[in-house]
């Protein structure tokens, strides 16, 4: 695992992904999580493949393991003013 090396350091690792960034129009959404160090992966794969509902559990136990996490939405109007790179 990539993050390993950090935590044998004693560092932490965040996690960062966003959503809608490929679309034409509509915000983007971006999530930054922090778990626990020596944390395992939660699944394997691709996270639009599964299910409405898997996606829900697997949610709940990120959000109760997580040390931090931090939600960000950018309008449209937005990303218009301040680039998507910002």
């Amino acid at each position: 695992m990539f993050e390993e090396k950090f935590w044998k350091e004693g560092k932490v690792v965040a996690g960062i992904d966003e959503a809608g960034r490929g679309a034409l129009a509509g915000p983007v959404v971006v999530a930054c999580v922090i778990l626990p160090p020596f944390t395992l992966p939660f699944f394997k794969g691709d996270s639009k493949k599964l299910s409405p509902q898997r996606r829900e559990k697997l949610f709940g136990e990120i959000i109760n393991k997580a040390l931090s996490v931090s939600i960000a939405f950018a309008t449209p109007e937005e990303i218009d003013r301040f680039n998507i790179y910002y």
